[in-house]
């Protein structure tokens, strides 16, 4: 069993991890501004949630094999958030 390091926790700013409502009506965690800011992509362009997925999956699409981990992780928790957050089930 690995050990359990309670410093790792008292340390990690979950502030990073909480949705944020931006100018434009798209939440947003400050980790997520991060990495868009990262490639270049503006949040503050698209007027929705779903223009701004579209852009992030362009570009995801346009460069195969390039590493855009990190995007594509943003990517998928931004979906899932506007999922359980703005469709009626």
């Amino acid at each position: 069993m690995k050990d359990f390091d309670l410093e790792n926790i008292v340390d990690f700013d979950f502030s990073k991890k909480e949705h944020k409502l931006r100018k434009n009506n798209i939440y947003l965690t400050d980790n997520q501004v991060e990495i868009l800011n990262k490639y270049n992509i503006d949040y503050n362009n698209y007027n929705d949630i779903k223009s701004l997925l579209f852009e992030i999956e362009n570009i995801l699409n346009e460069d195969y094999g390039a590493d855009y981990e990190d995007l594509s992780i943003i990517a998928d928790e931004i979906a899932e958030f506007a999922y359980y957050n703005f469709t009626n089930k």
